[in-house]
């Protein structure tokens, strides 16, 4: 029977979940990728991210995935939810059916069962691509005291610099299946961000060197995945268009 409240009104009970969770430990040569199920009743506000640590607590603490930060700030939590990049911590279980299936970000090293590692792309990607501000001139002087930027660009420049290196979409574009040198929106949004900055002292042709070509924005196939994936709603391909132009003019001259 339904539990009934104060109020005499039947409670549901509560929704059983099923988890179908990647399994494989690399390090280990006798072990084969396979799929294990585990299932939970669903609590309020429940996320992947909860209920992985249920899973881990109660019924596998071998079990392994990521997490930092649990509020969508750090990245790490990144898997494929039933076909999806997207973060656990993110991801109500309300809005997933009771099936659900996870697993690793492709693309990246797996390190075993659902965690990856992400660290070592976007630290070739960003110095392969210098993502810091070059200064105007061979030195920095740092006594000059910076010109006020305006605020309209001061707010572009930060909503780029909103993206959490979560490596979703990475995970969700197909030319980075196809090469491995190819930046992700993740280099692109960067360089999209260092392009905008008045204070760095690169130029377009500086840019056109480190992504005009086909492992930079040219290799984009605009199949829109890293857009729809982003957790931050970032507006990657507005910035990979934006790039595209400055590279093309960059090319010509």
């Amino acid at each position: 029977m339904s539990a009934e409240p104060a109020s005499g009104t039947p409670v549901a009970p509560p929704r059983r979940l099923s988890f179908h969770v990647f399994r494989h430990d690399p390090a280990n040569p006798d072990a084969a990728p396979h799929f294990e199920r585990f299932e939970l009743d669903e609590a309020p506000g429940m996320t992947l991210f909860i209920a992985l640590n249920e899973i881990r607590e109660q019924l596998d603490p071998s079990l392994a995935f990521d997490f930092v930060c649990r509020a969508g700030i750090c990245g790490s939590c990144g898997m494929v939810v039933n076909g999806r990049p997207g973060l656990a911590c993110r991801t109500l279980t309300k809005d997933l059916p009771a099936d659900i299936t996870l697993a690793p970000l492709p693309t990246f090293k797996l390190i075993a069962d659902l965690s990856v590692d992400t660290g070592t792309f976007m630290r070739g990607m960003s110095e392969r691509l210098e993502t810091w501000v070059h200064e105007i001139g061979a030195e920095a002087d740092l006594t000059r005291i910076e010109a006020a930027m305006d605020p309209d660009l001061a707010d572009r420049i930060y909503e780029l610099d909103r993206c959490i290196e979560c490596g979703c979409c990475v995970a969700a574009c197909g030319t980075a299946r196809m090469r491995p040198d190819f930046v992700g929106a993740v280099g692109l949004n960067k360089i999209a961000r260092f392009a905008l900055d008045p204070r760095d002292g690169r130029s377009d042709a500086d840019f056109y060197e480190l992504v005009g070509n086909d492992d930079g924005v040219f290799g984009c196939m605009t199949l829109l995945g890293c857009h729809d994936v982003c957790p931050k709603q970032l507006p990657l391909q507005t910035q990979i268009a934006f790039l595209r132009r400055k590279m093309v003019k960059a090319g010509v001259s």
